[in-house]
C-alpha cells in the first residue's frame, strides 16, 4: 500500500518573517539544530514512514533548497518508486506561479496523473517535527476521504493558528482562521484543535475538488481557506488526526512525541532551537530508529583545547556539530554549528551559529542568531547593549541579535 501513496511537500513560501535568515534562502531551506535544514524533518519522517515518492514543490529562492536536495536527498536510480525531485513553478495551468496551496498542487496534476496513488499525502515543508505518517494513513483508511493533522494548544494561543472544529468523534465540522474566539474541543474547554497543515486525500476526492476550485474565480486557491470547506459543505469525510495519539518507533520520551513547532518567526526559530538544549529534549534527535537525516560530511569531530587556569575549551547544556573547534572558550546553552572557531578567552552564552562562524579572541556574544560565514571580531561585544546592537545588526522585539549570512562586521566606534 505504501507504494501507492504519492507525497508532495510545499517548500515554496518566502518566509519573510524570518529575515534576514530567508534574505537569499526558501524558509525549509534555513539551517536547523546545528546540521540539519527545516526541510529534512518531513523528509525524514516520510522516508522514515516507508513514503518514498515524494515531490518537493519549490518556488521562491530554491537554488539553495534544489542543491541540498540534490546532496542529501538522492536516491540514484534504485527504483521509479524512490524519488525526492523538487518541482519548480512551471507556469503549466496559465502565465503565473503558484498562486495557493491548492494552485500548487493543481499546476502538478500530471504527476498525478503518472503516477495513479491511491492517497495523495500534501505536507508542509517548514516545520519542526517527528510524525509517524503509517499511524495517520491507518486511521485515514478507516474512516476519511479527507484528513487533517492537528495539535491540541491551549485556548488562549489558538487565536494564532487555523482552528478546526470537530464533534466527539473528531469529525470535522467546521474551521475557524486565526479566531479570536476559538471554539474549543468538545469536553475539553481550556483547549482548541490547530491544523499542522499537513493532509491526507483519497486520489479521486483530491483531483476533483482542485478542478472545481481552480475554475472558481473567487478562489485564493488555498487548502485551508477554499478547498477543505468546500469539501466540507459537500458532505465529504473529512477528520482530524489526534497529533497526540501518534507515536514514534524506539521512542523513550518520558512526555510524548506530539512535538510540533511553526518557526515562522525569528523569535519561534530561536525558541524551537533552544529547545534541543534540554537534558530530555521532546523533540529527540537520538533515536537511531527514527534519524533525522542532513547532509553528509567528511568533517573531523569536534574538539574542545586548553585546560589552564581561565583558558579552558568547554560547552555546557549544548550541540556542538562536526568540524567545529572550541579552542580555550566556553560555550553555554548554545547550537554550534558545523566548521566553526570559538578562539580562546571569548564566551558564546545562549547562541545558535550556523556553519563557518568564528568567534574572535575574547569576543561575548549572547541570545544570537549567527548565519554561515560570519567572524565576530576580536575582544567584540554583541548581545549586551540592545541600542548598540541594533546600530549594526537586526534586533527582534524581545532583544535577539541576528547577522546575516556573510554579513562583514566591524568593531563599534567607541
Amino acid at each position: 500500500m505504501r507504494n501507492k501513496i504519492l507525497a508532495f511537500v510545499m517548500a515554496g513560501g518566502k518566509g519573510t518573517r524570518l529575515e534576514p535568515l530567508t534574505s537569499d534562502r526558501s524558509k525549509p531551506a534555513v539551517p536547523f539544530g546545528g546540521k540539519y535544514r527545516i526541510i529534512d524533518f518531513v523528509l525524514s519522517n516520510l522516508i522514515n514512514s516507508g513514503i518514498y515518492s515524494i515531490y518537493v514543490l519549490t518556488q521562491f529562492k530554491s537554488q539553495s533548497l534544489s542543491q541540498h536536495l540534490e546532496t542529501t536527498w538522492n536516491f540514484g536510480s534504485i527504483l521509479n518508486t524512490h524519488f525526492i525531485i523538487p518541482v519548480p513553478a512551471q507556469q503549466r495551468t496559465g502565465e503565473h506561479w503558484y498562486q495557493g496551496t491548492a494552485d500548487a498542487i493543481f499546476q502538478n496534476s500530471n504527476l498525478v496523473s503518472d503516477h495513479q496513488p491511491e492517497l495523495i499525502a500534501v505536507f508542509g515543508g517548514d516545520h519542526i517535527f517527528k510524525m509517524n505518517v503509517e499511524d495517520m494513513i491507518a486511521f485515514h483508511q478507516a474512516q476519511s476521504d479527507v484528513t487533517i493533522a492537528a495539535i491540541p494548544v491551549p485556548i488562549a494561543e489558538a487565536n494564532q493558528f487555523g482552528v478546526i472544529q470537530v464533534d466527539a468523534d473528531w469529525r470535522i465540522t467546521g474551521f475557524q482562521e486565526k479566531p479570536k474566539n476559538p471554539t474549543p474541543i468538545p469536553d475539553r474547554p481550556d483547549v482548541a484543535l490547530v491544523s499542522m497543515g499537513n493532509y491526507l486525500f483519497n486520489r479521486g476526492i483530491l483531483t476533483d475538488a482542485l478542478a472545481a476550485d481552480a475554475a472558481d474565480p473567487r478562489s485564493s486557491h488555498d487548502f485551508g481557506k477554499n478547498v477543505l470547506p468546500a469539501l466540507l459543505a459537500q458532505g465529504k469525510r473529512l477528520y482530524a488526526y489526534d497529533y497526540n495519539r501518534n507515536r514514534i518507533p524506539g521512542s523513550t520520551n518520558q512526555f510524548n512525541d506530539a512535538y510540533w513547532r511553526d518557526v515562522g518567526t525569528l523569535e519561534s526559530y530561536y525558541e524551537a532551537s533552544m529547545d534541543l538544549r534540554a537534558i530530555s529534549p521532546q523533540l529527540d534527535l537520538y533515536n537511531q530508529e527514527w534519524p533525522i537525516r542532513s547532509e553528509p560530511n567528511n568533517f573531523p569531530p569536534a574538539k574542545f583545547v586548553h585546560n589552564a587556569e581561565g583558558r579552558v575549551g568547554q560547552a555546557i547544556q549544548s550541540i556542538v556539530c562536526e568540524g567545529t573547534i572550541i579552542s580555550g572558550s566556553t560555550v553555554i546553552d548554545s547550537v554550534i554549528g558545523r566548521r566553526c572557531r570559538i578562539n580562546s578567552y571569548s564566551e558564546v552564552h545562549s547562541c545558535v551559529l550556523m556553519d563557518d562562524v568564528e568567534i574572535g579572541r575574547g569576543a561575548r556574544v549572547r541570545r544570537c542568531i549567527i548565519d554561515k560565514h560570519v567572524r565576530i571580531p576580536n575582544n567584540d561585544v554583541v548581545g549586551y547593549n540592545r541600542d548598540e546592537d541594533a546600530k549594526r545588526f537586526h534586533v527582534t522585539e524581545s532583544g535577539i541579535v541576528v547577522i546575516a549570512k556573510h554579513q562583514r562586521i566591524e568593531l563599534p566606534k567607541r
